[in-house]
């Protein structure tokens, strides 16, 4: 019996990061011994085990079979004789290949895992295994952001095949989220669109969003030409940012891809248009209502950022109050996304540009401020106010008086 560390904390120590969690396969044994030495079975499918200790997962080495197209469809061969190479073989990328002898402290690298983490490589290990599984399409696209690593040419070939055969049709709605939601999460997702572009995948999991390449725009406004090129920006300009702001990004300009051919998309109304794209594509991919929400408000309201310098202070009252509701979290969500759309362009960044952003910001924030912190019971004779259905109207005229006191007020 011998243990190994393996895969992403092997990985992860290479790169020299903490790893979160660690990994564990076990070679000549079998779940009766395991059994016998304390571990706690958990696996269903396959054997894992927990040690009894530190709760950490161990696995026994093992050999699989192909039996069917989903991305589930394996029998596992668990045996004594199972060698630590022939498990590491079975694994997708050579960067997730390597095992660590945490007895001797030395690294086991049959794939020459190694010289593809110092390069920053993403390599498939044996062409046959890797099409075997359609989810591994996916890991590719999101190993690209969660690593920053380029993938091999030969590997973006076997995946374009992969993929123009058709086998991600037979991953599920809420796999292909999972993985989504696993790229969204790192501040080089726009590696996760390139890459799913470059491979064909895009097409197949998003063709809304693979349709914003084929859409223009003003070059005045984007001298990069297209929709796709200026969303890629905007990702880039919100890497700190975080999974919900990006999701909303990928979508914020989607209904420029139903503007009718001979009208540009920045002079449509794209905004309404993005709605039900953005909805549709959120029961497709059974997408969490909370994504989705904050993608919706983005879309609608992101044109407005720009105008509140002009807005009459009713109009831009009314707003705040919309904005206001989405909470502090969700206000900051917000204005990142609105900023990482404004900067998110080949347009040279000027100090006009940016006064022009952060005068709205200060103006938005400002007025946030006052109409979340208006008392009702401020208002003049409130108690002698019928508390009717005109009520409601009579305190919202009341924080447009108090925003335009202070709009008066402030010099700044």
């Amino acid at each position: 019996m011998k243990i190994y560390q393996v895969g992403g904390c092997v990985r992860d120590m290479l790169r020299g990061k903490k790893p979160q969690d660690f990994d564990y396969v076990v070679t000549g044994s079998s779940p009766q011994e395991m059994l016998a030495l304390g571990y706690i079975e958990v696996g269903k499918s396959f054997p894992v085990f927990l040690h009894p200790q530190t709760k950490e997962e161990y696995a026994l080495a093992r050999k699989e079979i192909k039996t069917g197209p989903r991305h589930q469809d394996f029998k596992f061969i668990f045996s004594p004789d199972v060698s630590l190479e022939q498990d590491l073989e079975r694994r997708d990328f050579t960067c997730n290949a390597i095992a660590y002898d945490p007895c001797n402290k030395t690294f086991i690298d049959p794939f020459n895992g190694k010289k593809d983490i110092q390069n920053k490589i993403l390599r498939h290990i044996n062409s046959e295994h890797f099409q075997e599984d359609p989810l591994r399409i996916l890991r590719l696209c999101r190993f690209t952001a969660q690593l920053d690593f380029t993938p091999a040419p030969e590997t973006i070939e076997l995946v374009k095949r992969m993929t123009s055969s058709g086998m991600l049709s037979y991953l599920s709605p809420e796999r292909i989220w999972k993985e989504l939601e696993k790229a969204l999460q790192f501040a080089t997702f726009n590696n996760f669109l390139l890459t799913a572009r470059t491979c064909g995948v895009l097409k197949f999991l998003l063709p809304e969003v693979e349709q914003l390449w084929h859409t223009p725009e003003r070059t005045d406004y984007h001298p990069e030409g297209n929709s796709g090129d200026h969303t890629l920006l905007t990702l880039q300009q919100a890497q700190s940012g975080n999974a919900l702001v990006r999701f909303a990004l990928l979508f914020h300009d989607i209904g420029k891809t139903v503007t009718p051919a001979n009208i540009l998309p920045s002079h449509h109304k794209h905004e309404q248009n993005g709605l039900d794209i953005i909805r549709r594509i959120c029961r497709r991919l059974k997408i969490p209502n909370n994504y989705r929400d904050f993608a919706l408000f983005v879309c609608r309201n992101h044109m407005k950022f720009y105008k509140i310098s002009e807005m009459r202070i009713s109009t831009l009252t009314d707003f705040a109050e919309e904005v206001a509701r989405l909470g502090s979290y969700g206000i900051e969500n917000y204005i990142m996304a609105c900023k990482a759309d404004a900067f998110g362009n080949l347009a040279p960044h000027t100090d006009e540009k940016e006064t022009a952003f952060l005068t709205n910001e200060k103006k938005l924030r400002s007025v946030i401020k006052i109409i979340t912190s208006a008392k009702a019971t401020d208002m003049p004779n409130f108690a002698l106010l019928p508390k009717d259905e005109n009520f409601r109207e009579k305190f919202r005229q009341y924080k447009i008086h108090l925003v335009k006191e202070f709009l008066a007020s402030d010099t700044d």
